[in-house]
């Protein structure tokens, strides 16, 4: 069983020991009039892991600049890696001594965090789980059936480094959702506006990822930058269809953007790799946030980034938002049919 108790601030902590965490109950909140379709997961059921450090409370303040039409269910999720190892009575003393001085410092993170979101439209709820970092908050998002798990890119702790590095890119890879890494670094002043990049090639998994970027009312001080790469053109096709053909891909999803972004502007740039090009045009660009359409590779509970995800992951200076959502609802959906079908053979 968990021990629950109030922190510093009111919110309730649930402590929990080695064993399943616990089942947070997922509420929906549907927005009259809106352009969601029924069943489609949306936005609202978010999981925030924290460490301590300045990378994942920046994380923090990232997401809290992410519009949303609906209220958010945001579980904050602080991990503590008790070590055990073989070695004299003195040692283990001092380890566990550490290990107590991470849970205490994780259970005010959890506090002060919580504070951000004071008078939002967010409903939070803080956990601290005992374990492996990386794998406990990858099923710790599939227990709470997480839209979408939010990790800073950089982290420490007295025992072991907890977040992130290693870990962002393990969570990134294994999340049963979309995934938001967050890079301080790249974070825009409040009086700046938010930059945002899609990468857009007209493929199933873009198309993903452009309509749940409209599951976010991107209005005021808002630029989203739609991008395609042409990374196999040159001179003798220059002028041909196939460049039309981009252009246009560009423009339906501009069109699309608009009804929820006053600032819409599209990019064709050519490049011999897809994944750098993306990169130069962050970096020339200033951008703060890259959407990137990602597809499950095997079964719906394991992951694996593709090529371009994961070298716009590991090369770009800004935040990077992988989408996955969608994509696996529709793959859920065609296996529905399949066994349908099946079943009346």
């Amino acid at each position: 069983m968990p021990e629950n108790r109030l922190g510093r601030f009111g919110t309730k902590i649930a402590i929990l020991r080695a064993g399943p965490p616990l089942r947070a109950i997922r509420r929906c909140y549907p927005k009259s009039g809106s352009h969601f379709k029924p069943g489609v997961r949306v936005m609202h059921n978010v999981l925030l892991a924290i460490d301590g450090s300045n990378a994942s409370e920046e994380a923090a303040k990232f997401f809290a600049r992410i519009p949303h039409f609906d209220p958010v269910e945001l579980t904050l999720v602080s991990v503590v890696h008790r070590r055990f190892v073989h070695a004299s009575y003195s040692t283990n003393e001092l380890i566990e001594k550490a290990y107590e001085q991470d849970r205490m410092n994780a259970l005010r993170s959890l506090d002060r965090i919580a504070e951000l979101f004071d008078g939002a439209n967010v409903r939070v709820r803080s956990e601290l789980i005992e374990g492996v970092v990386g794998e406990s908050i990858v099923q710790k998002a599939k227990d709470i059936r997480a839209d979408l798990v939010v990790v800073g890119a950089t982290g420490h702790s007295q025992i072991s480094r907890m977040l992130l590095g290693s870990i962002s890119d393990f969570v990134a890879t294994h999340s049963p959702c979309s995934v938001l890494v967050v890079r301080p670094q790249a974070i825009p002043k409040p009086s700046a506006p938010l930059k945002v990049c899609l990468g857009y090639e007209g493929t199933g998994p873009c198309q993903a990822a452009l309509e749940e970027l409209k599951e976010s009312p991107w209005r005021g001080k808002t630029e989203l930058h739609v991008v395609s790469v042409a990374a196999c053109l040159n001179e003798m096709y220059a002028d041909s269809d196939c460049v039309q053909h981009y252009k246009d891909q560009l423009a339906q999803a501009k069109e699309q953007l608009e009804e929820v972004s006053d600032s819409v502007t599209t990019h064709f740039i050519e490049d011999i790799h897809y994944g750098e090009g993306i990169t130069r045009f962050v970096e020339t660009h200033d951008i703060n946030l890259v959407v990137l359409g990602e597809t499950p590779r095997s079964q719906f509970s394991r992951f694996l980034l593709g090529s371009t995800s994961q070298y716009v992951l590991r090369h770009v200076p800004c935040s990077v938002w992988i989408t996955r959502n969608r994509m696996i609802e529709g793959l859920k959906a065609k296996q529905s049919k399949s066994n349908s079908r099946s079943a009346l053979n």
